[in-house]
């Protein structure tokens, strides 16, 4: 600790600088080899979170950085607590969420031999950042975190490793200031490629565009949505990219992404071009939507498109994504017929399916069917990583961009209940649901206590088969049988008083609705434990497996 206040040290140099990058939120754990930071935090304007496990920060951190664009931090000791946070800190990193993870580490003259607890962390972060380094002495501070932030936001955004040695933290550090904020602008289109999309969209037959997450970091879903208009274009979304056009639109054809062959991949068989606006090849490999290669692409996106045999391009559009949207249609024709209507009406059925099944336990489509139902357009549903994220993502409607959110690239289990938790510090005036399995919901389900404690009240959830489902469903669609997937759960109910929390468990079809309501009015976290009939997985199998396009 710093006891003369007339000079900075190294820790509190740190916090300064991220004040100035505007940080609102660390999520974390203290631990011996930070103590330094944390007792500079209590004279700063930002607020600790303080997890019960570095898995369950750095997943906060992840979400906040996907609703907010501005990097979420999180911050663990050491050893154990870093490697504690690679889990959360790599999902950021895949599914392109700006974030910044700070670890504490032993003293700098431990570092070349053996010591307790002490990894070459800076390694180990590398293969799952963008940028690691360690701070090695107060100079360099400004600067390492200037690049960790800077890096963190670029896009395609993602995660940043500062690893801060203890005795680094106490050095003083007099003198020395943040730097200056500074990001680049986004270039505009080239006016010769705009045209040649443009060509391209005008000589089409079935143009479909497919939408992915870039739209949304971009702030390019109105954009998005008046160049599908002006055009007459449909639009397929990826799963993380759910409710940049609304599902309502009638030029939405849904999401796009089971491996499977789904409706809306009609759509792609029948499409001749395609215009990927803000793909990630990581969301949806074009091997699967693409794989007789007989479709033009164009690309359009900030960034150039990754090398891939199944993703050749007609043509590429790089810049900001809001001009090439609104430069290509000025010169692109509108389509009179979009020539997809059947396929809409198709998926239009399918969603209302099951609106009035009251089977018990309760079929997937019926829960987000009644989900959708309790909740307004612009509440947020989290989606924890299971059988039940297929489900989430091919049917629950989305009205709204960044109103699903679906861990996609790294696709861990564990993040929905912290994830709500960082969604309701973001949008404290919206309703926030956490849809998660059985398993997953036990893996940090500790959390429950950090949204007690901060008075975040979260809905939870629960789909309750005593199963790994999701792998199940692949067991059983490879060998035909299942192998070690079941295991017991304690009285979730019980389980959610314990922290102080409500549960309910539902016992019919028909209490699922009036609980959901009942759960967002009650201003605290609160624990649904609702049975599910997870036979619909191998019952969708068959389906699509026998599915006739309808256009």
């Amino acid at each position: 600790m710093n006891t003369d206040k007339t000079a900075l040290n190294g820790a509190e140099l740190f916090v300064q600088c991220l004040e100035n990058e505007g940080v609102d939120y660390i999520f974390g754990i203290p631990g011996e080899e930070n103590i330094g930071v944390m007792d500079a935090l209590l004279d700063s304007s930002i607020e600790f979170v303080l997890t019960r496990h570095e898995q369950g920060a750095a997943f906060m951190a992840d979400v906040y950085g996907r609703l907010t664009d501005k990097p979420g931090v999180c911050l663990a000791t050491l050893g154990p607590g870093a490697t504690n946070l690679i889990t959360g800190v790599a999902d950021a990193n895949m599914d392109f969420s700006p974030v910044v993870a700070i670890a504490g580490q032993g003293s700098t003259t431990r570092l070349h031999k053996e010591s307790h607890q002490v990894l070459d962390l800076v390694r180990i972060f590398e293969p799952i950042s963008k940028y690691s380094a360690q701070i090695r002495s107060p100079e360099v501070i400004p600067e390492i975190v200037r690049k960790a932030f800077k890096d963190a936001c670029k896009e395609k955004p993602g995660a940043s490793f500062i690893e801060f040695p203890e005795n680094v933290a106490g050095m003083d550090a007099g003198g020395i200031v943040p730097l200056k904020q500074q990001s680049p602008t986004t270039p505009m289109p080239a006016v010769n490629k705009v045209r040649e999309a443009a060509e391209l969209i005008n000589a089409a037959k079935f143009p479909i565009i497919m939408a992915g997450n870039g739209v949304i970091r971009a702030g390019a879903s109105q954009a998005l949505i008046q160049f599908a208009e002006m055009l007459n274009i449909p639009v397929a979304s990826t799963f993380m990219a759910k409710g940049v056009i609304p599902n309502a639109h009638p030029l939405s054809l849904g999401t796009v992404g089971l491996q499977a062959h789904d409706y809306v991949g009609c759509g792609f068989d029948r499409a001749d071009l395609v215009i990927c606006v803000g793909y990630d090849m990581i969301e949806y490999h074009p091997h699967l939507w693409h794989k007789d290669s007989n479709s033009q692409i164009i690309h359009i996106d900030s960034v150039s498109a990754e090398v891939d045999s199944y993703y050749q391009l007609a043509t590429g559009v790089l810049g900001d994504i809001n001009a090439s949207l609104k430069e290509i249609s000025k010169l692109a024709s509108v389509h009179q017929a979009n020539n997809f209507e059947s396929l809409r009406d198709t998926l239009s059925d399918v969603m209302e399916e099951h609106a009035h099944d009251q089977a018990f336990p309760i079929k997937p489509q019926k829960i987000l069917w009644d989900l959708r139902e309790a909740m307004n357009n612009e509440d947020i549903l989290i989606s924890d990583v299971g059988a039940h994220k297929m489900w989430v993502a091919r049917m629950f409607q989305a009205e709204q961009a960044n109103t699903c959110i679906v861990s996609n690239g790294f696709a861990s289990m564990g993040i929905g209940v912290p994830g709500a938790i960082a969604a309701k510090l973001v949008h404290p005036e919206r309703n926030v649901v956490t849809v998660t399995g059985d398993a997953g919901f036990l893996m940090n389900s500790q959390e429950i206590e950090t949204a007690m404690r901060l008075n975040l009240p979260v809905v939870i959830l629960v789909w309750n088969d005593g199963e790994y489902g999701l792998i199940k469903w692949h067991q059983q669609r490879t060998f035909g049988r299942e192998s070690h997937i079941r295991f017991n759960n304690p009285d979730l109910v019980a389980y959610a008083k314990s922290f102080g929390a409500k549960g309910y468990r539902i016992e019919s079809t028909e209490q699922l609705l009036p609980t959901l309501k009942q759960a967002f009015e009650d201003n605290t976290v609160v624990v649904i434990d609702c049975p599910v009939d997870y036979r619909e997985n191998m019952k969708l199998t068959e389906q699509l497996g026998e599915l006739v396009c309808p256009i």
